[in-house]
C-alpha cells in the first residue's frame, strides 16, 4: 500500500515498511509457447521479486542515493515513492509533493507544442493552472527553448525534449525530488546548471532521492546511501561508507553474477 500523508514534525518524509514488489514473468504469448510452458510448469508465469522486504526511512531535507547493479531494484524503489507503482506487500508512506525526474517528458504529447506540454506536464505533477502560469517564463528560460516553445515537441531533439521535462519538474515546488540518472541532460553547461539547481534545492530543505552509477555523484552529493542487491537492502548509512562497501564488493559480485 502507498499512502500520502502530512508528516508530523520530526517524522520521516519517506518510509518503506517491509516493502516487497513482485512482477509476473508471463509465458505462452502464442499457443505453441503456451503448451511449451505447460510442459515446463511455467505456463502461468514466474514471479520476479524486484524488491524483497525492504525497510528504510528518509527524513525531510535529506539527500539519499540508491546504488546497486542493474536489476537490483533502484528504479522500482523510485517508482514506488513517485506513486506510479504500488507495493505487492508492505507499506510506503510519503509526505509532500513529489516531482519525479525519472523518465523526462514521459507525459508529453508529441503533437502538442512545448507550451501546451508544459501545462500538461505541470498538471500531472500536481501544479495548478495559476502556479504553471507563474512559473512558465522561468521554465522556458531554464530549458533554453524560448525560440521553440510554440513548436510541436515531435520536432524537438532528444536533448530539447529532456531539457523541457527537467525544467518543468524542477519548477513544480517539490517537497520530494526523485532523480534517476538524468543529471547528464544536455551539454556540459546545462549539466552544471542542473547540478546548481540540485544544490539550491538542498539549501531549501527539499528531500532528494538520487539513483546514479557515478560513485562521485553519490559520495559528494548525498548525505546517506542505500545499497540494493537482488532486491534486498545490503547496506544503509553515510554515503562515503556505503560506497566504499559497494565498490569493494562489486568485482566479486560481477564474478558470481
Amino acid at each position: 500500500m502507498q499512502t500520502a500523508f502530512e508528516a508530523p514534525a520530526g517524522a520521516p518524509e519517506i518510509e518503506f515498511r517491509n516493502v516487497t514488489k513482485s512482477f509476473t514473468l508471463t509465458e505462452g504469448r502464442t499457443l505453441r509457447e503456451f503448451f511449451q510452458g505447460v510442459l515446463r510448469g511455467k505456463a502461468f508465469g514466474e514471479e520476479f521479486h524486484a524488491l524483497r522486504d525492504v525497510s528504510f526511512s528518509i527524513d525531510r531535507g535529506e539527500t539519499v542515493g540508491i546504488v546497486g547493479r542493474n536489476g537490483s531494484g533502484k528504479s522500482t524503489a523510485l517508482k514506488l515513492i513517485a506513486g506510479v507503482s504500488a507495493p505487492t506487500s508492505g507499506t510506503v508512506l510519503i509526505s509532500g509533493r513529489v516531482s519525479p525526474l525519472i523518465e523526462l517528458g514521459a507525459g508529453f504529447h508529441p503533437d502538442l507544442t512545448g507550451r501546451e506540454n508544459v501545462h500538461l506536464n505541470a498538471s500531472i505533477l500536481g501544479m495548478s493552472a495559476a502556479e504553471t502560469d507563474e512559473q512558465f517564463d522561468a521554465i522556458v528560460e531554464f530549458a533554453e527553448l524560448e525560440e521553440f516553445i510554440d513548436t510541436p515537441v515531435k520536432r524537438y531533439s532528444s536533448g530539447m525534449y529532456m531539457r523541457l521535462g527537467f525544467a518543468v519538474a524542477v519548477h513544480s515546488s517539490p517537497d520530494i525530488l526523485l532523480v534517476d540518472e538524468v543529471l547528464a541532460v544536455g551539454d556540459t553547461f546545462f549539466q552544471e546548471k542542473c547540478m546548481a539547481k540540485m544544490h539550491e534545492f538542498q539549501t531549501q530543505g527539499v528531500t532528494i532521492v538520487v539513483v546514479a552509477h557515478n560513485t562521485a555523484t553519490i559520495t559528494d552529493f548525498c548525505d546517506r546511501a542505500i545499497w540494493l542487491e537482488h532486491g534486498r537492502m545490503e547496506a544503509i548509512g553515510p554515503s562515503r561508507d556505503v560506497m566504499e562497501q559497494y565498490t569493494h564488493m562489486l568485482p566479486h559480485l560481477v564474478e558470481v553474477a
